[in-house]
């Protein structure tokens, strides 16, 4: 693949700007400039820079984000920031959208990508991926809550009861549900439906992709590498 097609895949801007950014010197090859656009060279596992910053090329990407409170998981933001203003430009300039989505005050991990196979196969009910979530809670936490919770909710427009996988207590006024489901406001709509109200909602773990091992501090992210995306293949 010649160099300024390989920087176009990155997401670095049209092909007419990246022969630009390489025919001004601005891209580098093992700490040399390249200046010709039209070098073929091998694009998998190439590394360059462009204005000094290093990147690899990946032909997906695929990311993990420490979602902060405030945020839309939406390419098309309405009321507040999206989430790809978290991320490098070149991210959104290559298709990278959030796979399903967190309420604008739900924070936690997020996966996003740009392959369209991988946003499929996640975001599939077929599958059975347990995501887990910490909840804080207006009342009080009781064994009637958790009881009700694993026994099944039923919500609106919902044609049956739907129950967490699990849930325990962790706080006074906060508690761990898990679900295998994926619907809209779940967690809120299944505490209101038991009697309670969420006040706050971090999700924790999806599969056996847990936040606290990724290491990330809120607001950040990482590419997910092989064995991290074994990690979501975790079934329930």
């Amino acid at each position: 693949m010649t160099l300024d097609r390989i920087l176009q895949s990155q997401g670095f801007g049209t092909r007419k700007w990246c022969r630009s950014l390489i025919e001004s010197g601005e891209v580098g090859i093992r700490g040399v400039a390249a200046t010709d656009p039209d070098a073929k060279l091998e694009a998998e596992g190439l590394e360059f820079t462009v204005f000094d910053e290093a990147w690899k090329y990946r032909k997906h990407v695929h990311v993990a984000l420490h979602k902060p409170s405030g945020f839309e998981c939406s390419r098309k933001p309405s009321h507040h920031p999206g989430v790809l203003t978290l991320l490098p430009e070149q991210f959104a300039l290559r298709g990278v959208q959030p796979v399903g989505r967190l309420d604008h005050d739900t924070t936690g991990l997020l996966l996003m990508s740009d392959d369209g196979a991988f946003i499929h196969a996640q975001s599939s009910p077929r599958r059975h991926v347990p995501k887990v979530y910490v909840a804080n809670t207006q009342d009080p936490v009781t064994t009637g809550l958790i009881d009700a919770l694993l026994k099944g909710v039923m919500l609106h427009d919902e044609k049956a009861p739907l129950a967490a996988t699990s849930c325990k207590m962790v706080g006074e006024h906060s508690l761990e549900i898990v679900l295998e489901q994926g619907k809209y406001h779940q967690v809120k709509r299944m505490l209101a439906a038991a009697g309670n109200h969420c006040t706050a909602l971090c999700r924790t773990r999806i599969g056996g992709l847990d936040l606290d091992g990724l290491e990330i501090r809120e607001g950040g992210w990482r590419y997910l590498e092989e064995a991290d995306l074994r990690l979501l293949e975790q079934e329930g």
